[in-house]
C-alpha cells in the first residue's frame, strides 16, 4: 500500500509541471499580452510598461518561467487584481465554504444514489427499476442552475422552510475558527449555530448533488447487475449462504469499486464546478469568488484556481487508489 501511494504521489510531479507550462504559455497568449489583459480599460502604453517591468513580463520566456514556477514552489500564486489580496489567502478562506458544500452534496448523493442503483439492480426490468432509471435521467439532464432556481424558489420563498441564501444568518454571534461552519458550532457546542448552518446547506447541497445522484446511482446499477450474475456469487448461494451475507461481502464489495472511482471523480467535479450553486444561494465559496473573477478579467485567480483544482483532483485520485485497495485486496500487490 505504501509503495502505490508513494508511486501515485510521484506522478504528481510530471501532471504539475505540464499544467503549469500550460498555464504560463495560456497568460502568455493574450491578445496583446498578459499586462493588456491585466489593466483591461486602462491598458495605455505607459501602464503596460509598468506591468511588463512589475511583473517581469519584458524578460526572456526561460527567466520569466524560472520565476514563475519559483513563486509557484513558495505558494506564491499571485495577488488578486479585484480584492490586492494575496490569491492563496483568499482560497484559504473561502476553501471550507466550498468544501462544507461539495461534502454534503456528495453525502446527499451517495445515501441516495447507491441504495437507488441497488434497488433498482435487485428488481431489474421491473416497474421499480424504469422508476428509478427515468429519476437519474431526470437529474443528469436538469440542469443545476435551473434546479437551483426552483429549490430556492419552493422550499425559500414561497413555503419559507429553509433560508434563501449564505452560509449563515448574520445575527448568529458564532465562533468561526476554522470557516468551517458547522464543524465550528459542533466543536465549540453552539448548536444552534450549527444547525443554523446546516440548513443553509440543504438547498444548495441538494442542487450540486443531484447529479452526482444520478450518475452513482446508474454506476451502481450497472456494476451490481455485473457482480450478480458472476459465478462466486451463484456459487455462495448454491452454498446457502444469507442472503445478507452474500449482499454485503460478495456483491457490494465488488460492486463499489467502479463506484469508489466515480465518487473521487464526482467530488473534484463538485468542488471545481460549484460556481453556478454558488451564485445563485450567494453562498461565499471559491466558486462564486472564481464567477467574480472571469467578470473581472482577474488573470491571477483564475491561473491559480486551476492549479489549485488540478492539485486537488490529484489528491482525490490518490484518495480513490488507496480506497481500491481496501476494497479489493488484489489491487494491494499490482
Amino acid at each position: 500500500m505504501l509503495r502505490l501511494i508513494g508511486k501515485r504521489l510521484l506522478l504528481l510531479i510530471p501532471t504539475l509541471f505540464g499544467l503549469s507550462v500550460l498555464l504560463f504559455l495560456w497568460v502568455r497568449s493574450l491578445p496583446g499580452g498578459p499586462a493588456t489583459a491585466l489593466l483591461g480599460d486602462r491598458a495605455t502604453p505607459e501602464a503596460v510598461a509598468r506591468v511588463n517591468a512589475a511583473y517581469g513580463f519584458d524578460k526572456p520566456l526561460l527567466e520569466q518561467y524560472t520565476t514563475y514556477m519559483g513563486r509557484l514552489l513558495r505558494g506564491d500564486f499571485g495577488t488578486s487584481t479585484m480584492t490586492n489580496r494575496p490569491v492563496l489567502e483568499e482560497f484559504a478562506d473561502r476553501f471550507p465554504a466550498t468544501l462544507e458544500l461539495s461534502l454534503f452534496a456528495i453525502v446527499f448523493a451517495v445515501a441516495i444514489g447507491i441504495p437507488l442503483g441497488y434497488w433498482a439492480a435487485r428488481h431489474v426490468g421491473r416497474w421499480q427499476d424504469n422508476i428509478a432509471v427515468v429519476l437519474s435521467l431526470i437529474g443528469v439532464v436538469v440542469p443545476v442552475f435551473f434546479l437551483a432556481f426552483i429549490l430556492k424558489w419552493v422550499f425559500a420563498v414561497k413555503l419559507g422552510w429553509l433560508p434563501t441564501d449564505g452560509r449563515q444568518d448574520p445575527r448568529l454571534d458564532a465562533t468561526h475558527y476554522t470557516n468551517f461552519y458547522v464543524w465550528d458550532g459542533i466543536s465549540t457546542g453552539e448548536w444552534d449555530a450549527a444547525l443554523n448552518a446546516l440548513t443553509h446547506l440543504v438547498l444548495p447541497g441538494i442542487a450540486l448533488g443531484t447529479i452526482p445522484l444520478a450518475i452513482i446511482a446508474r454506476i451502481t446499477r450497472a456494476s451490481v447487475l455485473d457482480v450478480q450474475n458472476a459465478d462466486f456469487v451463484r456459487t455462495a448461494r448454491a452454498k446457502g449462504l444469507a442472503p445478507r451475507l452474500i449482499r454485503d461481502r460478495f456483491i457490494m464489495r465488488n460492486a463499489l469499486l467502479p463506484v469508489s472511482t466515480t465518487l473521487g471523480l464526482q467530488l473534484g467535479l463538485l468542488i471545481s464546478g460549484a460556481v453556478l450553486t454558488e451564485t445563485v444561494f450567494a453562498f461565499n465559496g471559491i466558486g462564486r469568488f472564481l464567477a467574480q473573477a472571469i467578470f473581472q478579467l482577474d488573470f491571477p485567480v483564475l491561473q491559480g484556481f486551476i492549479i489549485f483544482i488540478a492539485l486537488i483532483y490529484s489528491l482525490i485520485n490518490l484518495v480513490v487508489d488507496v480506497s481500491y485497495g481496501l476494497i479489493d485486496p488484489r489491487v494491494r500487490v499490482s
